[in-house]
């Protein structure tokens, strides 16, 4: 794709990695992230196809659904074994790389993982449905807020207006994501996949976060075969942004285990 903004913080030319958003957020997320680490890796992020400043999302049925876009564009910037990391949507996608490809990945670092298909919960399918009857009514706005106070803790009134307009937008991509996310169409958790990822995994949740981000955790840590555990006290599921300092002790934690 052309029109795809990356962001680069320079590091040690040996550890490679590759720091991956979540919706509605942007590569410059990871800044804060990318200063506590100082350097211990040379990592690399970009603006996911209508994030940040990159190029609008276009879908056509000649296209792959957006999960698998976002997927390729990722593995496309593996050009060695590399340290990978990802924040909710884009756990989910940095998971999907490593069963895919074992051997691209050094370590593997999900936070706040959405994969819901792995623990179906009756609280986030309300939330879906509501998020859909709102977008189905073309209350975009609604949608947006209702999203943002569930994931982001953030009041969408409360945003300088030309980022709430960027997330009312974005409201339908994220709807997009269904599919993957609820009913897993890029087969993540098949049969033995998880199984097949032999780098260190380390998932972060954060101590307030959503009862399903937990549920998920435990789901997927129980079938990942070298996997650590980790939880943010006081941190919501925007932990990278509000807590910047322990996610990236804990992702160099898991650096030095790989």
């Amino acid at each position: 794709m052309s029109g795809l903004n990356i962001r680069h913080w320079p590091g040690d030319p040996d550890r490679p990695a590759l720091a991956l958003h979540c919706m509605m957020g942007s590569a410059g997320g990871w800044a804060p992230v990318a200063a506590a680490l100082a350097g211990a890796v040379d990592l690399r992020a970009f603006d996911m196809p209508g994030h940040g400043r990159s190029d609008p999302w276009q879908p056509g049925p000649d296209r792959p659904d957006y999960h698998t876009a976002v997927t390729r564009l990722a593995a496309a910037m593996i050009e060695r074994p590399l340290d990978l990391i990802g924040h909710s949507f884009g756990a989910t996608v940095a998971l999907r790389i490593a069963v895919a490809a074992p051997e691209a990945i050094r370590t593997l670092t999900l936070i706040e993982p959405v994969l819901f298909a792995a623990a179906p919960s009756a609280e986030q399918d309300a939330l879906d449905a509501r998020l859909a009857a709102l977008l189905d009514e073309g209350r975009d706005g609604e949608a947006a807020a209702t999203f943002l106070s569930a994931w982001n803790g953030q009041e969408l009134d409360a945003l300088p207006p030309p980022i709430r307009a960027q997330m009312v937008r974005q409201i339908r991509l994220v709807a997009e994501t269904g599919p993957a996310l609820r009913t897993d169409s890029a087969r993540i958790l098949r049969k033995g996949g998880l199984e097949t990822v032999d780098a260190p995994v380390l998932i972060v949740a954060g101590g307030d976060s959503p009862p399903v981000i937990h549920a998920i955790a435990d789901a997927l840590a129980a079938r990942l075969p070298d996997v650590g555990r980790a939880l943010i006290p006081g941190a919501g599921h925007m932990a990278p942004m509000t807590h910047a300092a322990q996610v990236a002790g804990l992702i160099g934690a898991n650096l030095e285990r790989g």
